[in-house]
C-alpha cells in the first residue's frame, strides 16, 4: 500500500447516473456541503479546469449524457486519467434507479427524455442505461434512489460526503469476482479463494453469501476464523492512521472465483463487525448487483 499526502490533493466527486435518478439534487447537496459544484461541463474541459489555479476546496462535477461531448469511452478514459493523478482524490458517485421508476418520474414531470426527444421516454431510459452501464461498474459509491425521496437522498449524500469532522471515516466493503477483474479505487484487497467453496455443494450453488447456510459452510472452514480475525485486526489498526492522514473514505474488497459465495460472506461479516464497533459502513456486492440489474424487468 502506498500513501499520498491527501491534504495536498483536490477532493473531486464525479456525479453521474441516468436522467431522473437524482443527479441534480445530489450536486446541490454537495454544494451545500462546501463543494464547488459545476454541472454539465464538457468532458474535454475538465482537465483544463483541474490544471487551472489551485483549488481551495473540494469539487463536484456533474456528468451525464447531456454533456456536449459525452461518450462512454471518453468518460471511462477521463476516470482512468484522473484516478492516476497523485494530486486528485477521485470519487465516482453513481445515482442508480430502476427503469420503471425513472419512466414514472418522467411521466410525472412531462419532460422529454434527452436520449429520445422525439420518441417514447421508455426508449430513452433504456438507451441511457445501456450507455452508462460501464460507468456504473466503475463507481466508488453507488446510491440506488428507487425508494428515496429528495429528503432521504440528501441524508444519504450527507452521510457519505459531509466533512469527516464529527462523522468519522466512511468505509465501503465490496465483494467481487476475480474473473471480472479488480474493482476500481480499492485501498485493500483480500483474496479468499483458499476457503471452502460452497459452489461445489449442489444444495448451496444457487444461494449466495448472504444466506445462512452458505455463511455456515464457509465459516466451518478451519482457516476462516484466523483469517477473518487477522483482517479485522489489521483494518481496525489502520483506520486511525487513515483518518489522521486526512482520508475520508476507505474501500476494502474481498474477491473469490465467482463473487457469489465466499467473498460475499466475508464482506457481510466484516461490515457487520466494523459497524458494531461504531464505524460507518456501506456494502457493495459487484457481481450480485450486476445479476440483479440484468434480471429486473423494470
Amino acid at each position: 500500500m502506498t500513501a499520498h499526502d491527501t491534504h495536498s490533493q483536490t477532493q473531486l466527486v464525479l456525479v453521474t447516473g441516468p436522467s431522473g435518478a437524482g443527479r441534480s439534487t445530489s450536486i446541490n447537496v454537495l454544494e451545500d456541503l462546501g463543494y464547488e459544484a459545476i454541472d454539465n461541463l464538457p468532458l474535454s474541459l475538465m482537465p483544463r479546469l483541474l490544471d487551472g489555479p489551485g483549488h481551495t476546496g473540494p469539487l463536484a462535477l456533474g456528468v451525464d449524457t447531456r454533456n456536449r461531448d459525452f461518450s462512454t469511452a471518453a468518460l471511462l478514459e477521463l476516470i482512468r486519467t484522473l484516478s492516476e493523478r497523485p494530486d486528485i482524490q477521485l470519487t465516482v458517485l453513481y445515482l442508480d434507479c430502476r427503469p420503471g421508476v425513472l419512466l414514472r418520474r418522467y411521466s410525472e414531470t412531462r419532460r422529454r427524455h434527452p436520449m429520445s426527444p422525439a420518441e417514447s421516454p421508455s426508449i430513452g431510459v433504456q438507451r441511457e442505461l445501456d450507455l452508462l452501464a460501464p460507468i456504473r461498474d466503475q463507481a466508488d459509491t453507488l446510491i440506488d434512489t428507487t425508494e428515496l425521496n429528495v429528503h432521504q437522498l440528501r441524508v444519504e449524500i450527507e452521510r457519505w460526503f459531509a466533512s469527516e469532522s464529527g462523522r468519522g471515516l466512511a468505509l465501503t466493503i465490496q465483494s467481487f469476482s476475480y474473473k471480472r477483474g479488480l474493482p476500481r479505487g480499492i485501498d485493500m484487497v483480500f483474496d479468499c479463494r483458499f476457503l471452502r467453496n460452497p459452489y461445489w455443494e449442489p444444495s448451496l450453488r444457487l444461494f449466495d453469501g448472504r444466506d445462512a447456510q452458505v455463511a455456515e459452510h464457509v465459516a466451518a472452514d478451519p482457516r476462516f476464523e484466523p483469517f477473518f480475525e487477522k483482517v479485522l485486526d489489521l483494518t481496525k489498526m489502520l483506520l486511525p492512521a487513515y483518518s489522521e492522514e486526512g482520508k475520508c473514505h476507505l474501500s476494502l474488497a474481498f474477491g473469490c472465483t465467482g463473487g457469489q459465495h465466499r467473498s460475499v460472506m466475508l464482506a457481510e461479516t466484516m461490515a457487520k463487525a466494523l459497524a458494531e464497533s461504531g464505524q460507518q459502513v456501506s456494502i457493495r456486492h459487484r457481481e450480485l448487483e450486476r445479476r440483479t440489474a440484468e434480471k429486473r424487468p423494470d
